[in-house]
C-alpha cells in the first residue's frame, strides 16, 4: 500500500521541538489545512498535513458502524500512527506533539488520540465527534494526564449531532482529558476566528 503523500511547513523536524498534525476535512485538502496555521499560534513548530486518498478519510458518515467505514478507516488510523512513530525518531515527544482537525479531519483526529491516549501538547478540533453508530469505549486506551483538548462546533450542525460532541467530551474527560467544548448557535459547518482565538489561548499556548 502506497503511503500518503505528507505536506510540511514551518520550522524543520531537525530542530523544532514541537509538532502539529494537521487533518482535513472531506473533500478538502492537506494544502487547505495547513494555511490555516497561518492564524494559530505555531510559528516555532514543525508542521504536517497527510492528504487523503481522493480527499476522504473514509467513505460513510462518521456515525455509520464502523466496518461500513473499512479498510479506510483502519487505514487513516495508521496514517496518523505512522506520523506520530516519525515524530518519535526525530526526537520529539508526545508531550510536544499537538493535532489539529476539521470535520471529518476532527472525527478522525479524535478517535485516534482516544485509541491511543497519553499526554499529548493540545488537540483541537473543529466541529467533529469519536467515530461508530455508537461510542465503543472498549476501543480506548491510555490516559491522556490533563491533555488540553478544544472541541468546538454548531447547534445544530448537519454532520455532526452536538449529542455526538457532547459524549465524546464526556468520553475524553473521563480518560483523563482537559477538554474545553464550545458549541455555538448556528455556527454553520466552518471555522470561526473565536474557534480559533480559543484554540490559541487554549492548546497553544508555548510560542
Amino acid at each position: 500500500m502506497s503511503q500518503p503523500t505528507v505536506h510540511t511547513a514551518g520550522q524543520p523536524l531537525a530542530t523544532a521541538t514541537n509538532a502539529l498534525i494537521l487533518v482535513h476535512g472531506r473533500g478538502g485538502s492537506a494544502a487547505d489545512i495547513l494555511s490555516l496555521a497561518n492564524h494559530l499560534h505555531v510559528q516555532d513548530f514543525a508542521l504536517l498535513a497527510p492528504q487523503a486518498a481522493q480527499n476522504t478519510w473514509y467513505p460513510n458518515s462518521f456515525l455509520a458502524p464502523p466496518a461500513q467505514n473499512e479498510p479506510s478507516l483502519s487505514t487513516a488510523l495508521a496514517t496518523l500512527s505512522g506520523l506520530v512513530e516519525s515524530l518519535e525518531k526525530q526526537g520529539i515527544r508526545h508531550e510536544n506533539m499537538y493535532f489539529l482537525g476539521f470535520s471529518q479531519g476532527a472525527c478522525l483526529t479524535l478517535e485516534f488520540v482516544a485509541r491511543n491516549a497519553t499526554r499529548y501538547g493540545g488537540v483541537v478540533a473543529f466541529t467533529g465527534g469519536l467515530i461508530g453508530d455508537r461510542i465503543y469505549p472498549e476501543n480506548y486506551r491510555g490516559h491522556f494526564s490533563e491533555t488540553p483538548i478544544f472541541i468546538g462546533t454548531s447547534d445544530p450542525d448537519f454532520h455532526v449531532p452536538v449529542e455526538r460532541v457532547r459524549a465524546s467530551t464526556t468520553l475524553l474527560n473521563g480518560m483523563g482529558a482537559h477538554v474545553t467544548e464550545k458549541v455555538y448557535k448556528n455556527m454553520g459547518h466552518t471555522i470561526t476566528q473565536e474557534e480559533i482565538r480559543l484554540a490559541n489561548s487554549l492548546i497553544f499556548t508555548k510560542s
